[in-house]
Formats: structure tokens, sequence, C-alpha cells
């Protein structure tokens, strides 16, 4: 493969890398498509769950583009080394900055250099705690790049000097990044218009005005002694709004004291 940039025919577009793997050579991407690019040691990790369902045939439909980029061919010495024991002793190995300097170089070739158009985020557990307007924020971009951590993590020096984002889905933690990278593009990509293809099913989830979502029925109207809300079925918008709005707030006050705090700030202010 070579480093030749990215073209365009119609409203196609094909780029070339060192992935050794290409994951769209059997599907189009539409030109200007969101692309995301994951800098790995596991490649074959993906698509993965992003395959199925609606991110997978807009993957296939070409809304949406991933390519990988295989760490490992980055590598240095005749075992392709990654790693290194930590400076000043410790557990574990932390994966090398010309290495991993090296992959990101790579996935650098053809994006904007502007963070707001092309985020660059690092899978930490020390980073900052992942939310849904991460995930409005990162569909906004043209595209995004993920590192996947491995070990103990990344040198910091390479960290600081490519100016990542640290991004963390919770408190705990994983073997490595491709877990987190799975669920941050999963709640980014179904965000990208087109993708659910009913915009109007994200506007009223969970998170999406700082509550957690009310509770949700469908038929058949009875079951085991269990009944749908007379609200639900009285046809009044108004009526079936309020006991929703009552219900997320209910909900959000009891389960996520924090979100409930922050809410009541906004409204506040």
């Amino acid at each position: 493969m070579t480093d030749t940039p990215s073209k365009s025919h119609g409203r196609l577009a094909i780029s070339a890398s060192l992935t050794p793997r290409d994951l769209l050579s059997e599907t189009p991407r539409l030109k200007g498509a969101w692309c995301a690019k994951v800098v790995t040691l596991f490649p074959e990790l993906f698509p993965g769950a992003l395959g199925a369902s609606l991110t997978g045939k807009a993957l296939q439909h070409g809304l949406w583009a991933l390519e990988t980029i295989d760490l490992r061919s980055f590598g240095t010495g005749k075992h392709r080394q990654v790693d290194d024991t930590p400076a000043g002793g410790g557990a574990g190995l932390v994966m090398k900055p010309d290495v991993v300097a090296r992959a990101l170089s790579m996935a650098e070739i053809g994006t904007p250099t502007d963070p707001a158009r092309w985020p660059r985020i690092y899978l930490s557990p020390r980073g900052k705690p992942f939310t849904q307007a991460d995930a409005a924020r990162f569909a906004q971009a043209e595209g995004m790049t993920l590192l996947c951590g491995r070990f103990e993590g990344v040198d910091q020096r390479v960290i600081e000097a490519q100016g990542l984002e640290e991004v963390s889905l919770g408190d705990f933690v994983l073997t490595g990044g491709e877990i987190a990278a799975h669920a941050l593009l999963d709640a980014t990509v179904r965000l990208i218009p087109g993708v659910l293809g009913n915009a109007a099913s994200t506007e009223e989830e969970s998170f999406s005005d700082g509550l957690l979502e009310h509770p949700q029925y469908t038929q058949p109207r009875d079951w085991k002694g269990r009944t749908i809300p007379d609200v639900l079925l009285s046809g009044n918008h108004g009526e079936i709004a309020r006991w929703r709005r009552a219900q997320a707030e209910a909900l959000t006050a009891a389960r996520r004291p924090d979100l409930w705090a922050a809410y009541l700030a906004r409204k506040d202010g």
C-alpha cells in the first residue's frame, strides 16, 4: 500500500493506507462520509458488532467508513516490539512512544489538523468520562482517530506530543481499548444523519436532555396482569409528554443523583 492521498470518483471516495486489511474493499464509501480510523494491535476485532444491525447497514451503504491501522506493523526490531518495561520500575509493559507516533502519523494522512473537525482520542481509564454530548460532538466532526491502549498504557510523551484527548467509558479497567472503541463508535455513528433513519428516535432517549429515558411500553396491552399505563393509550399527546417527563425526572433523581443535581442546576440557571 502507498501513502497516496484520497481520491474521489463521483459520490464515492477511495483512500489508501498501510492498513493490512481493508475493511471497506467490498463496500462503497460516499464522498465526504464520516470516517473512523482505529489504531490497534488487534485489527481483526473490527468491525465486530459495528458490522451488524443499523451501524452495519450504514457501513455497507457507505454512510460512514472504518479503517484499522495495525500498530504491530510499526513495531521495532525482528519481533516488531511495541512495548517495553516502565521507567522507574513496576509491573507490566508500556506502549512505546516512537511506535505509537508512527502509527498515528499514518492515521493523520488526509485528515484535518483541527481537533474540532477530527478528534484524536486515546481510550484510557483515567480519561474524561464519555457522555452523550461527546458522542454528538464526535458525530458532527468529519471523522476521528481512536488509539486503543494495551498493557499498562501509553508513554505519556506521545499523548502530549500528539495532543490526544483521553476518554474513559467508566470507573473500571478493560484489557484493552478495543471494546471501549466499539462502544464509543456505536454511540457516535448512530447520530450520523441517515444511520438510524428516524432522527426523532434520538431526541427523547436517555441523556439527550440530561435525564434518563422514561419507561417504554408496547403491545400486548395486558401482559401477565401488568397493563400499559392508561395515559399512553389516551391519545392526549400533551398529557403523554407530561407523564414521560415526570417519569424521566423521577428515575433520574432516584438512580442518578449526579445527573439530577446537574439538571436542576441548569433549570435554576
